[in-house]
Order: structure tokens, then sequence, then C-alpha cells
């Protein structure tokens, strides 16, 4: 983030409201993603990311574009804390003598970030991605009566602690971290494409060799580096995506692995598949992160620390 001085309590709460604040705002272009990135040939329901919400809107209701939603904003404090914790421990112990990074320096603290981040991000996507495609698969039941067996009853949507619930029940906590390796192979090259990015790109504007960013330069760098990464390493979204999603359509694909993913999509679908949602995905990121530092400029975590009181030594 910017590089202003800030305790890691303060950074914590400001990763936190900017988690909590993006969540709410960019969730429905997250949810067009996950049901284009999901949807395959021969069942698509979808042509583009204004297409998908209308559809939603009309089957599903205003807040049917907020399916998932709480999962996320459950758990995306702890998410942000984690990663924010995770870089600040890493760059801390990387420099030497408080000199600056080296490029390779700060690609390996955002790897660590980005390892360490998967404890929360894998479970949280795993049941947001359910319920956000939940509404897709209703709808392809509906275009195909015939794949249902006649009398039976139509599932209703499951919530997350119904999901979970029968995960642990059947697979333990390892069924809450399905497609831990494909979230891996997201998160670790995203956090070493963004920290990286943001830092040198923040440094172009600075006034001066010591001197802040302006608020401007933060937020454009910010919205810059994070959509950058998220294009970059679409394709292994595609495949999380895909490998976390229990339910399918009856003429849908079913995958065994990130290999097994990988090469039914380029048998089926061609290697165009991987880019779907790069669209939704680079205008998801991109207001997370100019949100994220619209908080820490304005000091949002310093303010409410300020209120607590202060341990005499």
């Amino acid at each position: 983030m910017a590089d202003k001085q800030i305790s890691l309590p303060a950074k914590l709460i400001n990763g936190g409201i900017a988690g909590l604040i993006g969540v709410t705002c960019v969730f429905p272009i997250d949810l067009a993603k996950t049901r284009l990135q999901n949807q395959q040939n021969g069942s698509r329901l979808y042509t583009s990311m204004s297409d998908c919400l209308i559809k939603t809107i009309r089957s599903e209701g205003y807040f049917g574009m907020y399916r998932g939603a709480a999962v996320n904003l459950t758990l995306v404090t702890p998410e942000k804390a984690i990663k924010l914790a995770a870089n600040d421990f890493f760059r801390h112990h990387l420099s030497k003598d408080g000199r600056k990074l080296t490029l390779f320096k700060e690609m390996l603290a955002g790897c660590g970030a980005g390892t360490c981040q998967v404890i929360v991000t894998t479970p949280m996507e795993m049941l947001k991605i359910q319920l956000q495609d939940a509404g897709r698969i209703a709808a392809q039941r509906k275009l195909m009566p015939q794949t249902v067996a006649p009398g039976s009853v139509e599932p209703k949507s499951p919530t997350a602690m119904q999901i979970s619930r029968e995960l642990l029940r059947e697979k333990g906590i390892a069924g809450l971290y399905k497609g831990l390796g494909a979230t891996l192979l997201r998160d670790v090259p995203f956090s070493i494409i963004y920290f990286p990015l943001f830092a040198n790109l923040n440094n172009l504007g600075k006034k001066g060799a010591e001197g802040p960013a302006p608020f401007y330069v933060s937020f454009l760098s910010g919205c810059i580096a994070g959509s950058t990464a998220a294009v970059a390493v679409n394709p292994v979204d595609v495949i999380k995506t895909r490998l976390q999603s229990l339910n399918r359509g009856s003429t849908e694909d079913t995958y065994s692995g990130v290999t097994d993913c990988i090469r039914k999509i380029l048998r089926n679908e061609g290697p165009s598949a991987f880019l779907k949602g790069a669209y939704c995905r680079a205008l998801v990121i991109a207001p997370l992160f100019g949100i994220a530092q619209v908080v820490y400029f304005l000091g949002v975590g310093e303010f409410i620390l300020s209120f607590l009181p202060k341990k005499d030594h």
C-alpha cells in the first residue's frame, strides 16, 4: 500500500474496512465473473457481464446479485489482515539496515504474503462460488427440463453453513480446501506481480526522494497494479473456479485436478476460455485496491485507534 508510516494495527483496520467497502461495491461484478467463467460451450446462458447482471436481476431480484456476499464480508477482514501482516513481516526480514528492497526481494515478500493468504482465501472462495453459481445452475435446469426426473422437487439453493457442514461431515477440513493448489497458483503470482508493481508505480509520483506520493498517484497505481495482476492470473482463476464448483449442469465437464481441467478446457473450449471473466475480474480488483488507497489516505485506521485507551508504560 502507500508508503507513509502506518502501524500494523492501523494497517489491519484499514485493510479490513477497505475490504468490506470494496466487496459491497463490486460484488455484483464478481458474481458475473464467476458465472461467466463457469459456463461451458453448449450451456451458455450469458453473453457478457451486462447480460449476466440483467438476467440475474430479472430471475433472482436485485439481491440475487449479492449471493455469497455474506461469506466474503465475514472473512474478508481476516484475509486482508493476514495478507498485509505477512507482506510487512517478509519485507521487514528481507530488508537489511533499512535499505530499499530489490525487485527480487519485493517479489519474494509478495510470494510469502500470497502463500499465507490462502489459509482464509481458499474456503472463502470455495463457499462463495457455490452460492454465486447456484442461480446459473437453477436457470440451466429450467431451460433443460428433460434432465430433471419426473415428480422430483427442484432443490433449493443451499446456504454457506449447509455447504460447510456437509463438506466437514463428508471430507473433514480438507473439504473446505478443495482447489487449494489452484488458489495458490493464482494468489501467489498475483501478489508477486501486484506488490512490486504498485510500489514502483507509486514511487514514480513521489514529491522528492522522501516525500509521499500524492493521493491520486497512489490511487491510480493501486488500480493499475491490481487490474494488471488480475488479468495476468485470470487463466488460473478460471481453473480455480471450475475446480471449486461442486454442482454442475448435466452437460458440463467435471475435473479431477488442475492438469485434467486444463486439458479438457483446451480440448472442448479452446485457449480463449482461459480469458473468460478477465474483464470482470479487472473491474473487480481495480476498485478494490483504489478503495484501499482511499482508506489509507484518510487514515481511518489511525483515527479509530486514537479513540482507544493507550497503555501506560
